[in-house]
């Protein structure tokens, strides 16, 4: 995320291989000074109370279709007998950049990581990149909230796009909370989040993160990127009374979605105070049903996506994958590679293996090639028949 006009952090990684993954911080949004407190040493993770939470207001009287329809996508294709076999890792480089801004978060175990009995029904993964700018406080305060306002909303687990909106906006909200209390939290973030149930793997994003899926090693993008110059943000945003300028959103910043940057003058509400300003914090969501064609699921910042075209990034990790089938040496990789390429920015990438076995050797098919004699082909050869028979 390029910032907006910034605490070193080494590379990192994790994996579900070697014990359980981080888990969210139990911990309440409503002061800065808890918020802050969290991060002093480690706390334990209690269960959640899943009636402890007020659904955002906007949502509150809103059917899971009435909720942006025009930012929901279904991409289905029929495999009952599927079951996925979760396996993640990631990796995250501070770059070229002077300090660290992403943060990321793999659950294979989305319910037990919480504490929660799991259930047929419930979400069984989350996986989570967060890429701050003007700081990385944002960043770790999306991280460790989405999560939890997902698992202690009323309608989770049945109502799973619905929830994951909810749980942005919430973010959103608690974070403008908490700077009103220490200005010194003051930043952005981007953020997508993929929730996996099952077969049904949905994911929400708000910003310039992508998630990108390997169907039989083609690239399927799960993700669209909200940067100002698209046609679609561009309309929303100029309704809303901002502009882009040299491809930045009023001036500012180079995505058109994302959490916080309420110290920003007319992003969040309108310069005047009133209503909502060109910088929104929805979610756009997409949906899809995993098959045993789907291998496995990249979600990178876009430190990443820079210099790596989707379908050059799935090509990238297959490769990997299929020497030595570690989604965290492949995030690594990928990584790794970003910034040989010169990424200018903070690096973070997670993979997700869906199968216990690498991705297969693809087979391309035998062509049938037809072949025929020219006129004058045919009539040579008549002529050399013609003279056997001499």
């Amino acid at each position: 995320m390029e910032e907006t006009r910034g605490i070193p952090d080494p590379e990192n990684g994790s994996s579900s291989y070697g014990g359980k993954p981080p888990n969210p911080l139990s911990f309440s949004s409503s002061s800065a000074a808890v918020y802050r407190q969290s991060f002093d040493g480690e706390r334990s993770l209690a269960p959640c109370n899943k009636r402890s939470l007020v659904r955002h207001p906007s949502l509150v009287k809103t059917k899971v279709s009435d909720i942006s329809v025009e930012n929901e996508f279904t991409l289905e294709k029929n495999n009952s007998e599927f079951v996925p076999a979760m396996r993640s890792g990631a990796w995250s480089d501070i770059g070229s950049r002077s300090s660290m801004e992403d943060a990321y978060l793999c659950l294979d175990n989305f319910m037990d990581s919480f504490g929660l009995q799991s259930s047929e029904a419930g979400p069984s993964a989350f996986y989570g990149v967060f890429d701050g700018h003007g700081g990385k406080h944002a960043a770790d305060f999306a991280c460790h909230h989405i999560p939890r306002y997902i698992v202690e909303d009323q309608e989770f687990p049945s109502e799973i796009n619905k929830v994951m909106s909810s749980a942005f906006l919430q973010t959103d909200t608690a974070f403008s909370e908490a700077c009103s209390l220490d200005g010194g939290l003051a930043s952005g973030t981007t953020a997508l989040a993929a929730i996996l149930s099952g077969r049904l793997l949905v994911v929400a994003n708000a910003g310039d993160c992508r998630a990108v899926l390997s169907r039989q090693g083609k690239a399927i993008e799960l993700s669209r990127d909200h940067k100002p110059m698209s046609s679609k943000e561009r309309r929303r945003i100029e309704a809303s009374g901002g502009y882009i300028y040299d491809g930045y959103l009023n001036g500012q910043l180079n995505v058109a979605r994302a959490l916080g940057d309420f110290h920003i003058e007319g992003m969040k509400k309108k310069k005047d105070g009133s209503g909502s300003g060109p910088l929104i914090a929805e979610p756009e969501l997409m949906t899809t049903k995993l098959t045993e064609e789907d291998e496995f699921l990249i979600i990178g910042c876009d430190g990443v996506w820079d210099v790596f075209m989707s379908q050059n990034a799935i090509d990238f990790a297959r490769r990997r994958l299929q020497e030595h089938n570690d989604p965290l040496m492949c995030s690594k990789e990928l990584v790794e590679e970003a910034i040989k390429r010169k990424s200018g920015d903070n690096v973070t990438a997670v993979v997700v293996c869906l199968q216990p076995q690498p991705p297969p050797n693809l087979v391309a098919p035998r062509l049938r090639v037809h072949r025929s004699f020219s006129a004058e082909g045919l009539k040579d050869l008549q002529s050399f028949l013609d003279g056997l028979g001499d």
